[in-house]
């Protein structure tokens, strides 16, 4: 895999543009793998339908790994969250119904994660890196918090985990923003990371060493940013000594917020105000900060964080395996609010079932269709697709998900000759790419002027699924 050499035309008979399709365009790639505008050169023609790739803005990439391994039903005393009220624990009929939840599911995930280490992480991050290209995404902001030993231990060289993931990004070819996350406390009410948390941990001022030691491998594909894992998981104090400081100019910022219900309550209980309303008071949000799932909104929360111009990162898959509920989507776009989306858990590793599902949340929650598209003749497929390429690309903080100048030549080809896209045209396209079908039709993918799947192939998916099976096995015999 190496960049085309010195500066190459390319053709599309159809390119997505922020406006609709573009017919017969032609533009160019310099060497370094930034689009050029114009192109003197000979071109050649991509085919019919070429899209800018999708940033994924909400990865984990460890849980690549335990995906499906979290599906059966488990005890009837499944761990809540940290609510000490009169209703944490529900009886009879209603307990039967929620016996398994976020925090249970997360018991699950701590048990796997105790297990991997630098190698395990590259070879499960390679094959997810694999997998989202072969998908259409191409860009990738991973929110990591694996950064110790299993015992809380720094690793000898304190950002090992972080350079795994570097690693095996370069080996798939896969743009990254990486994510160190700071995670502090266990709950709301300050407590210490529990055991199996511990790995998880800094202080502020070994937080601040780890983004100070990653930000000088910053390059064209790769870029650091922020990570506040939650509210319940980094006092205020911290929060304020981080965004402070020069760390926190001019680089994304995320967080989760408002995912669950008990998150919601515990933020009402000890701080006397819901998620994003607590987090609005308390800190500058702006086009910067992404906002991971914000589920459970108020009107007024909704309106506040769609006119602050931070995204809302939705992550519908994750969100539905998990029970964690329906972003208010139609509020969110008549606020003009931005949005991207994630594969987070990984249970799909799709933009087509993101968006999918992103849209039939809401259909099955007002028993309406074609909901996300607000304006009379308007598609939903296009407007979703616009708004989490743009969405997206802001969270990543990397010139992605468009085709202009001087932006990162990321892009996908779709499989014209496909039945799923027979006698399709320009106005009918998305809407058929998104919801008609399950056949793959990311034909093509260019990332960073370097064609990494062609035909449907990754140049190196082979090597990187054996090693990712064998590394699987090997924790599965660990457990």
């Amino acid at each position: 895999m190496s960049h085309l050499a010195g500066i190459h035309g390319f053709r599309a008979a159809q390119l997505w543009q922020p406006g609709g399709w573009q017919a017969a365009a032609t533009f160019g790639v310099d060497a370094g793998g930034r689009l050029l505008a114009a192109v003197a050169a000979p071109v050649e023609s991509l085919g019919t339908w070429v899209l800018p790739g999708m940033p994924n803005l909400h990865s984990h990439a460890f849980q690549r790994a335990m995906a499906g391994l979290a599906e059966r039903r488990g005890s009837a005393h499944a761990r809540l969250p940290e609510r000490r009220d009169s209703k944490a624990a529900p009886s009879g009929r209603a307990a039967a119904q929620s016996d398994d939840n976020f925090w249970s599911w997360r018991e699950t995930m701590y048990a796997f994660a105790a297990a991997i280490g630098p190698d395990e992480l590259q070879a499960i991050a390679a094959q997810l890196y694999v997998e989202m290209l072969k998908a259409g995404y191409t860009q990738v902001c991973e929110f990591h918090y694996l950064h110790h030993q299993p015992d809380g231990t720094p690793y000898s060289q304190p950002e090992a985990m972080s350079l795994a993931l570097i690693a095996a990004a370069r080996e798939a070819g896969i743009a990254l923003t990486l994510l160190p996350v700071l995670y502090i406390s266990g709950g709301f009410d300050g407590r210490a990371l529990s055991p199996r948390q511990r790995r998880f941990g800094h202080d502020v001022d070994g937080y601040l060493r780890l983004l100070q030691s990653l930000r000088r491998l910053e390059s064209d594909d790769l870029r650091v940013g922020i990570a506040l894992h939650s509210l319940r998981a980094v006092p205020e104090a911290a929060m304020r000594e981080v965004l402070a400081g020069d760390a926190a100019k001019n680089c994304p910022i995320h967080i989760h917020v408002a995912e669950q219900i008990g998150e919601v309550q515990d933020c009402l209980a000890t701080r006397g105000a819901r998620p994003v309303e607590w987090l609005f008071a308390h800190a500058d949000v702006d086009h910067s900060w992404c906002l991971v799932h914000a589920t459970h909104l108020t009107a007024g929360e909704t309106t506040l964080l769609a006119r602050s111009g931070a995204v809302a990162g939705l992550c519908p898959t994750t969100e539905a395996n998990l029970g964690d509920g329906l972003f208010p989507l139609a509020d969110y776009l008549d606020a003009g609010g931005a949005l991207g989306i994630g594969s987070d858990s990984h249970i799909s590793i799709s933009p087509v079932e993101e968006l999918r599902w992103l849209e039939y949340g809401q259909r099955l929650q007002t028993r309406h269709r074609n909901i996300a598209a607000r304006a009379q003749d308007a598609s939903v497929g296009e407007t979703l697709w616009r708004a989490a390429l743009h969405g997206g690309a802001q969270a990543s903080g990397m010139p992605v998900g468009e085709v202009r100048a001087g932006a990162r030549a990321d892009l996908i080809v779709l499989d014209e000759t496909s039945p799923l896209l027979a006698a399709r045209d320009a106005r009918s396209l998305l809407d058929s790419f998104l919801f008609a079908g399950n056949t793959p039709l990311v034909r093509d993918v260019l990332c960073g002027g370097r064609w990494v799947v062609r035909d449907f192939h990754h140049h190196d998916e082979a090597r990187i699924a054996a090693r990712y099976r064998q590394t699987v096995q090997r924790l599965a015999g660990s457990a």
